[in-house]
């Protein structure tokens, strides 16, 4: 095994394998050090693919395709006969998509010369103008001292545990356990109403189960914008999702088999009894193992690594990315981080922007939001304009039986600038896309008027939305001037 490198990247989740394979592609010789070990066998990609936003995406959508089956093809004029569900068949596809994805991530860094080292590495000294990394292999096998000219810290996070629910991997399961549910729960209990919770609540729900969602902030999804949060919890609730805010749970035991759980509402105690809970109320930044006590890194106060703007700690050639780091934990600011990282090593001036970076809910609809929300714009000093046009009135999104949710537009009335966009509805995650290409090239309200959607598309509800910002819109009736 080398002993020396130019840059070692310890972790190999979206952010660590994609510095790793573009730091190659710049010419320098990489390690990528991984330590994660998934049904048996070492594992790239880090949560995101093994037990994240890949296999979740997998059971959202063959929930999705089961409920649709089951209750929406009528209406079609399309016949069927009893449908069922074989969970252990769909956790099979989960895996094997997994297995997929996972499997190619470790034939590109091969590809491009990474070095896959299997175990923990450990920043020993980054002080000095050689790195020192200490690698324990994951076989047990004795640990070995490597030297680089740099280091890419990118050690991702864990689910975040709470002492009045403690996981037991049977009864009551965090994010990762309610992947593997082997049947479908009667009753299923979730603490957390926030992207985990709703996604992992919506596909056992499709499947039969009756869901209750408890969320302690007073507000339903308070990150976004309040309109897009009152349609998405409607719909949400209109679905079977019982979402009950400003809900504290206190307690959470296994009593003969099942889970029951303790709250609080306002000073009233009330219980439910659950056959499984998962508990999903955040997660915290990883770094055990990943830092010697003198290695002379800096952290917040909250326990994250401290970074200035281009993800640079207080060490030279010391970068740390991803879930480490401020910021929301998302794989794609990782991988952005990842490549800004590298590329500044590199000597070139990279940089991610911070206000445009995509969030995704991939509930059904799906909800999405780019920039500020109203509420943000007007706190940051904006006098702020909105529009916003209902899918109920989109022609493509009805003739998909889609005409639930909203497109909205925030912009500052002053200069125009688009400030924000937010979704929920058919294909949000996609589309909010758009706005996020408008925000990087800081765009106007007018820009997005005058330029020609395709028609029918979901996507000429952003064109409408734009339009209603100004008094616009053809498709709305609406009581604002036009102009």
């Amino acid at each position: 095994m080398k002993t020396s490198y130019d840059l070692v990247v310890i972790g190999g989740g979206p952010g660590g394998y994609e510095a790793a394979i573009r730091g190659a592609q710049l010419g320098m010789s990489v390690a990528c050090i991984e330590k994660r070990v998934h049904k048996g066998e070492p594992a790239l990609g880090g949560t995101c693919l093994n037990v994240g936003c890949i296999p979740s995406k997998a059971l959202l959508d063959s929930s999705h395709r089961f409920e649709a089956t089951k209750h929406e093809l009528a209406e079609h004029g399309i016949s069927t006969g009893e449908v069922s569900i074989d969970v252990a068949k769909m956790l099979e596809r989960k895996d094997a998509i997994v297995k997929g994805l996972t499997g190619g991530v470790a034939g590109l860094l091969k590809g491009n010369g990474v070095d896959w080292l299997q175990g923990t590495g450990t920043l020993l000294d980054g002080k000095g103008e050689t790195k020192k990394v200490q690698f324990a292999p994951i076989d047990g096998s004795d640990s070995s001292e490597i030297s680089a000219k740099s280091v890419i810290l990118a050690a991702g996070s864990v689910p975040i545990e709470i002492p009045v629910a403690k996981t037991d991997g049977e009864y009551i399961v965090d994010s990762t356990g309610a992947l593997e549910f082997s049947e479908v729960p009667k009753r299923l209990g979730v603490i957390g109403a926030g992207v985990i919770g709703l996604e992992l609540g919506s596909v056992w729900r499709r499947l039969g189960s009756e869901v209750v969602i408890y969320e302690a902030m007073p507000e339903f999804l308070a990150v976004a914008d309040k309109d897009i949060a009152k349609e998405a919890g409607k719909l949400l609730k209109k679905q079977g999702l019982d979402i009950r805010v400003n809900t504290k749970v206190t307690n959470a035991e296994v009593v003969n088999g099942e889970v029951v759980v303790t709250t609080d509402v306002n000073g009233e105690t009330k219980t439910d009894t659950f056959d499984k809970l998962i508990v999903c109320v955040g997660r915290r930044a990883y770094s055990e193992k990943l830092l010697a006590d003198d290695c002379g890194i800096e952290l917040t106060e909250r326990g994250l690594v401290a970074v200035d703007d281009q993800c640079k700690t207080n060490l030279d050639n010391v970068y740390a990315i991803g879930d480490l780091v401020r910021g929301p934990m998302l794989a794609h600011k990782a991988m952005e981080e990842g490549m800004m990282a590298v590329e500044r090593l590199h000597g070139e001036k990279a940089q991610v922007n911070y206000d445009a970076i995509i969030s995704v809910i991939y509930t059904h609809p799906e909800i999405a939001w780019v920039g500020l929300t109203e509420e943000q714009a007007i706190a940051k000093g904006h006098e702020v304009k909105t529009g916003s046009f209902s899918l109920a009135a989109n022609g493509r999104a009805l003739a998909q039986g889609e005409g639930m949710g909203l497109v909205k537009v925030v912009a500052d009335a002053k200069t125009d600038r688009l400030l924000g966009m937010h979704m929920v509805g058919v294909g949000a995650g996609d589309i909010v896309h758009q706005g996020m290409i408008a925000l990087e090239f800081v765009s106007s309200i007018e820009d997005l008027q005058l330029m020609t959607f395709a028609h029918p598309t979901v996507s000429e509800a952003v064109h409408e939305a734009a339009l209603s910002a100004d008094g616009r819109a053809i498709h709305a009736i609406q009581r604002k001037k036009r102009k």
